[in-house]
């Protein structure tokens, strides 16, 4: 499967929406802001005292009664799954969401009017790659109670199905598909959220769902409704009159689309799984899905999607003209054997590097370190990372003969495999953030064998030493 390349996107202009929140049914007024590349989705509470942020992750899903809620150091988030929805059906990577309460406004209850808003204030292009993460092989999650599962397979774009049944003979068996992402607005984004009439009895009991009114929920009867509910459900609705329709639908709200349920239920997983924080391309298939079985899907998925990007070998021919042979490596840096710990780099460019040693029998280290079990010391990988950074960044400068690299830090160090005589190395720096005043901050990996054998964040500057 060919992975084209496409830009990161933002919008152009900030953005505001006023509403009610549907739980609390506070007034809430939202703002979308542009955010810089790679920052993703997150949400900000400007009324709580240092303006908190909350990154839109599913590690920080708490609940999911009634919408997915997020909490990080006991700052709150609730029904956070209809904007992320539009965000993500807009091919939007990129904003942060300004909140004055807890939940975003419910408006009409579906997407439709954040979809509106953010095309309204434009989208825009970044100057940054989009990473997605390609499906290459079938992910599934089962929530055994419920008999809900939800599963990704291969594809060529990032596409959902999903399969409703409820057992009741008001909303029976119901799918809806959406192919291809451009269409999220026209085929998805106005389906609004449902409630069955016995939960909605439960929730007016309790008070939690206070901003609801007929035009932002669907309600199916479910049940026979007795003239005394018929009273409650006038009152807290605020309404004279309220009657069944035919097709088993509360008061005169209609029905954009007979499988409205099964679409705004693809909306919601749309929405869940942008809580994985990277954009996907493969197809999901869920079948009775719901909040709960949705986000344990995405934090499956986004550890499964970490573990392969830490184990992510770089894919090079190491018989290939290498970009900078051994002779080329002692031009830029200092170091001579036995210290010189890499042996050519194959990949470089300004903002990460690719190089490679050969550990043989012959390293001068076997012979003192565990000589009759010869392992290669794990500080010299990290040198040997070093190194290998050390090329990054004194390509940047026009005479690297004339520097001296020296370590500033060295952090989040993990060693996860044995380096063994006869094993090849690869190492891979990637820039964490530009080089500004010959500061380098990397993270660093050296794999063998296929596998991650050790990492670290590394922090380095060079130092003009002659030549001045």
């Amino acid at each position: 499967m060919e992975v084209i390349k496409t830009k990161q996107k933002t919008i152009s202009k900030p953005i505001t929406l006023k509403g009610v929140g549907l739980h609390t049914g506070e007034d809430v007024t939202m703002t979308f802001l542009p955010a810089e590349p790679n920052m993703g989705f997150a949400f900000k509470r400007v009324d709580l005292e240092g303006e908190p942020i909350i990154e839109a992750d599913a590690n920080y899903v708490v609940n999911t009664q009634r919408g997915t809620n997020l909490e990080k150091r006991g700052v709150k988030i609730q029904t956070s799954e209809h904007v992320l929805a539009a965000l993500v059906g807009l091919g939007i990577d990129n904003v942060l969401i300004e909140l004055n309460a807890p939940e975003p406004p419910i408006m009409d209850g579906s997407s439709k009017y954040f979809v509106e808003a953010l095309e309204e204030a434009g989208i825009v292009e970044q100057d940054a790659e989009r990473d997605e993460y390609v499906v290459k092989n079938v992910i599934s999650y089962r929530d055994e109670n419920t008999g809900s599962e939800i599963t990704i397979i291969p594809s060529d774009t990032y596409q959902v199905t999903t399969m409703v049944d409820f057992g009741t003979k008001v909303l029976g068996t119901q799918n809806a598909t959406l192919e291809k992402m451009s269409d999220f607005k026209k085929e998805i984004s106005y389906a609004r959220t449902f409630s069955f009439l016995h939960e909605l009895e439960a929730l007016l009991e309790h008070g939690l769902i206070k901003g609801g009114d007929l035009n932002n929920a669907i309600v199916y009867v479910d049940k026979e409704i007795s003239e005394s509910t018929m009273k409650k459900l006038e009152k807290a609705f605020d309404k004279e009159k309220l009657s069944v329709k035919p097709n088993g639908i509360l008061d005169n709200l209609t029905l954009h689309q007979p499988n409205e349920a099964a679409r705004h239920k693809l909306l919601d997983v749309i929405g869940d799984l942008a809580l994985i924080g990277t954009p996907i391309r493969g197809k999901v298939i869920a079948n009775k899905p719901g909040h709960f079985v949705n986000t344990q899907f995405a934090k499956k998925l986004k550890k499964i999607i970490k573990q392969e990007r830490r184990n992510n070998v770089p894919d090079i021919d190491l018989h290939a003209k290498p970009v900078k042979d051994i002779h080329q490596i002692m031009d830029m840096l200092p170091h001579r054997p036995p210290f010189l710990l890499v042996d050519k780099i194959m990949e470089l460019s300004d903002k990460h590097v690719v190089g490679v040693k050969n550990v043989t029998m012959n390293e001068p280290f076997f012979v003192g370190h565990f000589p009759g079990a010869p392992v290669m010391p794990g500080v010299l990988q990290v040198e040997a990372m070093a190194q290998t950074g050390g090329i990054l960044v004194l390509s940047t400068v026009p005479d690297p003969e004339n520097y001296l690299t020296f370590f500033m830090k060295i952090d989040k160090v993990k060693f996860k495999q044995q380096v063994l005589p006869g094993d090849t190395l690869i190492f891979k720096c990637d820039l964490i953030s530009p080089i500004r005043r010959g500061i380098c901050h990397m993270q660093a990996y050296a794999y063998a064998n296929g596998k991650l054998v050790s990492e670290a964040e590394l922090m380095a500057q060079i130092v003009k030493t002659k030549g001045n």
